[in-house]
């Protein structure tokens, strides 16, 4: 992907504002996550143990969250064993460093990509090109983005706000082509013209990982175009960075995500492509071998009893493509490399609750509930958001809202604070109130007003009716 990182320059609402006039990115945003939410739906219907897969993913995770260092230190030493280089980062930066310091060692001036929302993460794409190193996309959607000098706006389709006409347009002034249809096979072509070049000539690439296996050190991939097996067989050098929450246990484990995450992602029973390495063989791929274990905010994360669940997510984006919100304000609105609602509660985690900006996207959902439904690992994304907001008022003290929403909870403690509270409504609500409704509240209250009306108090509620009946 292009550079973009986990800083948002806007807070969601700003941002959402800005990508909401955008009436093009609204109907591809539209089309797209309606048509894989129903593949999906078709796809996990097949599965009759689809909930029991779903309990085991979780269950698997949540070993792996609480065991954490043991199997770390495992897959270093199955990596090293297996002629592999293991390396550890605590931030980006450190990340970013070791990446260029191999790159220039081998005197590298580009790099091919495979599968790097990590990277992108880290920013790393800005970082080797200030170092004299290009980095080159090789998934079609990243490409796009990177071509376009864009932003991902999903974590499987990153381009998804992109049309075929615009790709085209795009293809003929950057790569030369010229398509007169915007036909996918055409589009895909004048890509794989382009990048063949690159997978035959580029000496290094960069790869993250879906998953790792403690007990063998082998990393795995899971990708749609076949770019992922050019990248990370072809090239001399592979360097793989993998954010620490990815390892699993054993072999055994992977197939409950196999199964689990295609289905959940792409709606297909299976990836077409499957890549497993292990460190190195002589004569077969890659002659050096390295692996980035990236912290960059994971450990702070996993000290946090209810916000370490965002940490078993599998970057599958069910969640996305389910979520309201998403699909009207679109990925760009969310200011990082991971949005929706994973991001939501992702981004301003790996941040420390630091990030005045990333602290106001647990508000972006409407708390429907459907993405915890969707998680194939059973985050509950509702949970975490509403526990991130107690967070996020709690750094902010005392305000209006707080105290009136203090007030609220007196009243509302008491059954007779209450009924007195709807008597004095009752009397006061006549100036702001016409055929009926409330149309438009004074103060904070108007947030309410802004864009629907709210019923008047009625004459009688149900308690006094209810005393009525001598009940």
């Amino acid at each position: 992907m292009s550079d973009g990182g986990i800083h948002p320059a806007k807070t969601f609402v700003d941002a959402a504002h800005d990508t909401l006039s955008n009436t093009q990115m609204r109907r591809n945003l539209r089309h797209v996550t309606s048509a894989i939410r129903d593949k999906r739906t078709r796809a996990v219907s097949e599965v009759d143990n689809w909930e029991d897969l779903r309990e085991v993913a979780s269950q698997t995770k949540q070993h792996v969250l609480e065991n954490l260092e043991t199997y770390l230190l495992q897959l270093e030493e199955s990596v090293t064993r297996a002629g592999g280089q293991v390396h550890w980062a605590t931030d980006a930066r450190e990340a970013r460093e070791i990446v260029a310091k191999i790159a220039l060692k081998h005197g590298a001036k580009e790099v091919i990509k495979i599968k790097s929302i990590t990277t992108d993460e880290i920013e790393l794409n800005g970082f080797l090109q200030g170092r004299g190193v290009a980095a080159i996309e090789t998934d079609l959607a990243e490409l796009i983005v990177q071509l376009s000098h864009d932003r991902p706006s999903h974590i499987l389709v990153p381009a998804i706000h992109k049309n075929r006409s615009e790709v085209r347009d795009l293809f003929n002034a950057t790569l030369g082509a010229k398509l007169e249809s915007d036909e996918p096979a055409q589009i895909a072509g004048a890509a794989r013209t382009y990048l063949r070049e690159k997978f035959f000539s580029v000496k290094m690439a960069v790869s993250g990982a879906n998953f790792a296996i403690a007990e063998t050190g082998t990393v795995c991939i899971v990708e749609s175009e076949g770019n992922g097996r050019m990248c990370l067989t072809l090239p001399d050098v592979l360097v793989s960075i993998m954010g620490i929450e990815k390892v699993l246990p054993r072999w055994e484990d992977l197939a409950v995500f196999l199964e689990m995450l295609p289905r959940s992602s792409t709606a297909e029973r299976m990836n077409p492509y499957n890549s497993m390495w292990t460190g190195v063989t002589e004569n077969d791929g890659p002659k050096e071998f390295h692996l980035v274990l990236l912290d960059n905010g994971r450990t702070q994360v996993l000290r946090d009893e209810v916000g370490s669940q965002a940490l078993k997510c599998i970057r599958c984006s069910a969640c996305l493509n389910v979520c309201p919100v998403y699909e009207r304000a679109g990925g760009h609105a969310y200011g990082s490399v991971y949005p929706g609602p994973i991001g939501a509660i992702l981004t301003p985690q790996l941040l420390e609750m630091k990030d005045d900006k990333a602290n106001t996207l647990p508000y972006a959902s409407s708390l429907c509930g459907a993405c915890y439904d969707a998680c194939p690992v059973k985050i509950n994304i509702p949970e975490v958001l509403i526990y991130l907001r107690g967070k996020v008022t709690k750094k902010k003290g005392t305000t209006l809202e707080s105290l009136a929403l203090k007030s609220m909870l007196w009243v509302m403690q008491e059954p007779h604070r209450f009924e007195g509270a709807l008597k004095l409504g009752r009397l006061g609500q006549g100036p702001f109130t016409q055929n009926g409704k409330f149309t438009v509240l004074p103060g904070l209250l108007s947030g309410w007003t802004h864009s629907r009306d709210l019923p008047e108090l009625p004459k009688q509620s149900f308690r006094e009716w209810w005393k009525e009946q001598g009940q």
